[in-house]
């Protein structure tokens, strides 16, 4: 069950696995340089979705349901396949050897982490295959590993307070041994459960032991998989779940190459070097329902994401590493087997046995937990909660929705808070598994809230959608001049759409009844698709067709009659579009241009059919060929007429991802995201040229 054979991609540096079938059975050899067949390397056994796997001898397909009963009977074992090594001018590949996996199988445990991994298909898939504890996520060889490294802690801790006492009884401290005894000692008392000097300090160095263990456990699973790319291990965690990996990378800890335990120390290390050493911070477990630390308190709070992440499930991996060798330490904190979780604040239907009844305790514990921010937070400031869960989730006959969304925002709302605006915070990473490639999120949304006056009016259905309609243009363009993401658009609209719906105690519709939190975001929805048709007002009539057109078409061909029809309406022609070189038409078909197809000679200054969608298209095609300098000689030529670009740029991201077009969309996206630092070089070319030109006149 290969996923791949290729062990480096690199150009210039391929190798690969070639499995050779031989005397009834099979054996893995690696050879070095392009293979022959080079989709075969690449997709190792796999067969499609479907199929799953082949057969290595006998080409067979193998179904997944196959393969988990196999696994569930226990008949799923592990063969080496290459071996990689340090050479003196970069990674060596091996073919494997019967005395290197006989070397693997000696390795005998003393204590393994037998605990049981939860029933959660939708982010815990090893179950389905026979891995029922996170003791099966680990081979023999790295629960050696990982138990040695954690029973050394303790003797650690015991060698650092022994010669800590030592030195002090002989007074042979130098002064900056002193001053970090001084500096741990008192910063890390609460750490310590109350110890000071020596025990405090040797305790504080066994909890930073203890996390590089922690760091290390994730290079050292079987989830780890092989990057071919970079030639290097994967972690466990590339997202927030576990998943099944078919062939895994299992690392040396004591190599020089990645997954080493000495290296992943070093990021522990360098935190405490980089860390602030102000004022002490405190930290307490408290439950949120029922807590008093937000008392008269500034609130900033980053809450659990509705069904999006189980993180008590997910912790247990890092917690039996942490528990073995932190419990003499914190008894009281370890004193579980594993992560306790029947408290946590997650809709997950497993643990609660229906959707249903998940959404109850969701929301019923978020009201409590908000409720009580609510009373204790201090009045003055407004309170920021984070959230980054994606609200266009779901289309139904009452508009656009989101469960996670509508079900955290009417928590918000019974809480008693009014929403004032959001503001999106940039914090995640572009490269992280879940947003390479895809039109995740780029940001954090943040809600600021204040609670909600007494004396707050009730406001009919009507009136709520004409404050709407009045307000949410001007919020959309103050957040399109801040250069908001278009991926983050939508739900950063949700701010001043929902600072209208909270102004109110309640809205009624017609018959009386309350509008829900659910009906007030496709209202807002709905008037935010609105108030982006409206800025089509600002294009100039060949771009308006090619938008309508690429909303229908993308970049495919259609019937010439269809686009000279659309033509009319929108006040121009086919004919001077061709002209304009935004559309191709030829044999009763015509197209709109790829960025990649447009002239690479193109002069906005003299062309004599200026368009928008031609604008975009060309910077679009600059970035990806000559990247942002490329970009910003463009827009200083263009000037004014380059923000018009940028807002058509919002309305194509809309439509690609109403129409789950990724790749176009992502182009877009990142056109308006790289829009400021564009704008920032393209002054620098016109000052340049300015002065250049000053110089020549003064010659």
């Amino acid at each position: 069950l290969a996923s791949t054979f290729m062990l480096s991609t690199k150009a210039g540096k391929e190798a690969y696995v070639e499995p050779v079938i031989e005397n009834g059975g099979y054996r893995f050899t690696v050879k070095v340089g392009k293979p022959v067949d080079a989709e075969r390397a690449k997709s190792g056994t796999s067969a499609g979705k479907r199929a799953a796997f082949k057969c290595l001898m006998s080409e067979t397909p193998l179904p997944y349901d196959y393969i988990r009963d196999e696994g569930q009977a226990g008949r799923m074992g592990a063969r080496l396949m290459a071996i990689v090594a340090e050479g003196t001018r970069g990674r060596v590949y091996l073919a494997p050897t019967a005395e290197h996996e006989a070397a693997a199988r000696k390795a005998k445990p003393e204590w393994k982490p037998d605990v049981a991994l939860p029933v959660n298909p939708r982010d815990f898939k090893t179950p389905n295959y026979g891995l029922m504890t996170f003791a099966d996520l680990f081979t023999s060889r790295q629960l050696v590993a990982l138990t040695t490294f954690s029973d050394l802690v303790q003797e650690a801790r015991e060698r650092v307070q022994r010669d800590a006492l030592e030195a002090s009884r002989e007074r042979r401290e130098v002064s900056s041994e002193r001053e970090t005894l001084s500096r741990h000692s008192s910063d890390l008392t609460l750490l310590a459960q109350g110890g000071t000097g020596a025990t405090a300090y040797a305790e504080a160095v066994a909890v930073y032991l203890a996390l590089g263990i922690d760091r290390l456990s994730d290079r050292s699973s079987t989830i780890c998989g092989w990057d071919s790319g970079f030639t290097k291990i994967r972690n466990t965690f590339g997202r927030q779940a576990i998943p099944m990996t078919w062939d895994y990378a299992e690392g040396n800890p004591f190599s020089e190459s990645t997954g080493n335990f000495s290296s992943l120390l070093e990021w522990v290390e360098k935190f405490l070097i980089e860390a602030p050493s102000g004022p002490s911070g405190l930290v307490v477990q408290q439950d949120a329902s029922t807590q008093s630390v937000s008392t008269d308190k500034l609130v900033s709070t980053d809450p659990p994401y509705y069904d999006n992440i189980g993180y008590a499930d997910l912790s247990d991996f890092f917690y039996v590493w942490l528990r073995r060798s932190l419990r003499p330490i914190f008894p009281d904190l370890f004193a579980t087997l594993a992560v306790p979780k029947a408290e946590e604040l997650v809709a997950t239907p497993y643990r609660h046995g229906s959707k249903e009844k998940a959404e109850t305790f969701f929301l019923d514990g978020m009201t409590q937990a908000m409720h009580r921010l609510a009373e204790q937070s201090h009045p003055a400031f407004p309170v920021t909660i984070y959230y980054a869960f994606k609200q266009s989730e779901t289309e139904s006959t009452e508009g656009t929705t989101s469960t996670g969304w509508e079900t955290f925002l009417d928590a918000v709302i019974r809480a008693g808070f009014g929403v004032s605006g959001t503001w999106p915070m940039r914090t995640e990473l572009g490269n992280r598994m879940i947003g390479s490639g895809t039109n995740a999120l780029a940001s954090s949304i943040i809600l600021v809230c204040r609670k909600r006056p007494a004396t707050a009016p009730t406001a009919t259905r009507r009136e709520f959608v004409a404050a709407l309609k009045a307000e949410l243009p001007a919020a959309l363009t103050d957040l399109q001049r801040g250069n908001i993401a278009p991926v983050d658009l939508a739900q950063a609209a949700i701010g001043p759409g929902m600072a209208v719906y909270t102004r109110y105690t309640k809205v009624l519709d017609a018959e009386g009844r309350t509008l829900s939190v659910r009906e007030a975001l496709a209202l807002i929805n709905e008037t935010l698709d609105e108030a982006l048709a409206e800025q089509e007002g600002d294009f100039d009539a060949d771009s308006r067709w090619a938008l309508t057109w690429f909303d229908q078409h993308g970049f495919d061909e259609g019937e010439y009659g269809t686009a000279e029809q659309l033509s009319k309406s929108k006040n121009t022609s086919v004919a001077g579009m061709v002209e304009a070189g935004i559309v191709e038409s030829k044999r009763g078909k015509v197209r709109l241009y790829r960025p990649e197809e447009l002239p690479t000679d193109w002069d906005p200054a003299t062309d004599q059919r200026l368009t928008a969608w031609e604008v975009v298209h060309q910077l679009i095609r600059v970035v990806g060929t000559g990247g942002e300098p490329a970009a910003a000689s463009l827009i200083a030529k263009l000037g004014a007429k380059a923000e018009v670009a940028r807002e058509l740029a919002y309305r194509l991201y809309t439509a690609c991802e109403r129409k789950k077009r990724n790749s176009e969309a992502l182009a877009y996206n990142g056109l308006v995201q790289s829009w400021p630092e564009i704008n920032r070089l393209a002054r620098e070319v016109a000052v340049n040229t300015i002065e250049q030109g000053i110089l020549f006149e003064g010659n």
